[in-house]
C-alpha cells in the first residue's frame, strides 16, 4: 500500500489466472460462505480452452437447504466482479480434508486437471 506494507491475499498455488486476470480463490470462497445455503465451499481453477482457467466452485449445502448452480453463480455475480464469479458449480456431500480439517484443494484440482492443459503447482 502507500505505506509500503505488503498484504498476503492468498496462496500463489490457489490463484486462478483466467483471461489474464488474477483471481484469488479465497475471495470467492469468502463470498460463497456468505450464501445462506452454503455450509462449505472451495474455489479452484479448472482448464478452459478459451481463458486458460475458469473459476469452479465446489460446494456442500447445509442440511435441508437447496440451491441451484445458477443461484450460486448469480449470488457471486452480485458480490464479486463479473470475471471472478464461478463459471460452474459442483455440489458434493463433503470436501476432502486433512486430519486437522483443512480443505485439500489439490485433490479437488487434480480431478479436473487430469489430461488438462497444465498440472497445478504442488
Amino acid at each position: 500500500d502507500e505505506e509500503r506494507y505488503l498484504y498476503v491475499v492468498d496462496r500463489k498455488k490457489d490463484m486462478i489466472i483466467s483471461g489474464g486476470e488474477n483471481i484469488y480463490a479465497k475471495e470467492v470462497d469468502d463470498t460463497l460462505y456468505t450464501h445462506p445455503a452454503v455450509l462449505e465451499a472451495a474455489t479452484i481453477g479448472v482448464p478452459d480452452k478459451d481463458w486458460g482457467e475458469s473459476v469452479k466452485a465446489v460446494v456442500v449445502l447445509k442440511k435441508g437447504m437447496t440451491a441451484t448452480e445458477q443461484e450460486i453463480i448469480d449470488f457471486c455475480k452480485k458480490n464479486l466482479a463479473s470475471y471472478k464469479k464461478p463459471r460452474s458449480v459442483d455440489f458434493v456431500d463433503e470436501l476432502p480434508k486433512t486430519a486437522s480439517g483443512k480443505i485439500l484443494k489439490r485433490e479437488l484440482r487434480d480431478k479436473y486437471w487430469e489430461g488438462g492443459y497444465k498440472k497445478p503447482n504442488p
